[in-house]
C-alpha cells in the first residue's frame, strides 16, 4: 500500500492537466478523446449528463465528501475496489488494470466503485492507461481537469516519490 505522506499533500492540490471551471467548455476535448477514464463522481455524472459513457469511471459514491444516490453507473461491468483516504492500495491499482485490460479485450466500459476514498485514482490510471487515453477528474471549487496520458505520465511518477510504502 502506497500511503500519502500528509507534509506533501499541497503538491496534489495542482492540477496536472488543463483545467476548465465549466465543465461544458471541455466537451468539445471530451468528445475527440480515443480513450476516456472518468475519476470521481461529479466528472462521472457530468459526463453521464451530457451522453458521454466513459471507457472507465471510478467512483466513490461520494461528493466533496457527502454520499450520494445519482443513478451515474451506465454498465453492468461493476467491479470494486478498497482503498483509504490518502493511500493507493495494491487492490486499486490491480482492479485498474484490470479493468483496463478488460476494456481492451471486450471493448465495454467498465466503473469500478471503490470502498474508501478515489481521489489518489488519477495517479495509477495515468501509469497503467495507455499512451493516447484522456483521464478527467474534479478540481474541488475549481472545475473539471483534463489530462493527455502522454503529457502528465512523468508528472505521475514524481508525484508517487511523495508516497510511503
Amino acid at each position: 500500500m502506497f500511503k500519502l505522506d500528509k507534509k506533501t499533500i499541497g503538491e496534489f492540490k495542482k492540477p496536472l492537466g488543463e483545467l476548465f471551471p465549466n465543465f461544458k467548455d471541455a466537451i468539445p476535448k471530451i468528445v475527440s478523446a480515443n480513450f476516456l477514464i472518468s475519476v470521481g463522481d461529479q466528472t462521472t455524472k457530468n459526463l453521464v449528463d451530457n451522453d458521454i459513457i466513459p471507457n472507465l469511471g471510478i467512483i466513490d459514491n461520494r461528493i466533496q465528501r457527502e454520499d450520494h444516490d445519482y443513478d451515474i453507473i451506465r454498465t453492468e461491468n461493476i467491479l470494486n475496489a478498497e482503498n483509504p483516504a490518502g493511500t493507493i492500495t495494491e487492490n486499486l491499482w490491480e482492479t485498474i488494470e484490470l479493468a483496463i485490460d478488460s476494456i481492451f479485450e471486450d471493448n465495454e466500459n467498465r466503473i469500478i466503485v471503490v470502498d474508501g476514498e478515489e481521489d489518489l485514482a488519477v495517479l495509477p490510471c495515468l501509469l497503467i492507461a495507455p499512451e493516447d487515453a484522456v483521464i478527467l477528474y474534479g478540481q474541488p471549487n475549481e472545475g473539471l481537469v483534463f489530462v493527455n496520458v502522454s503529457d502528465a505520465k512523468d508528472k505521475a511518477t514524481e508525484l508517487m516519490n511523495y508516497f510511503n510504502e
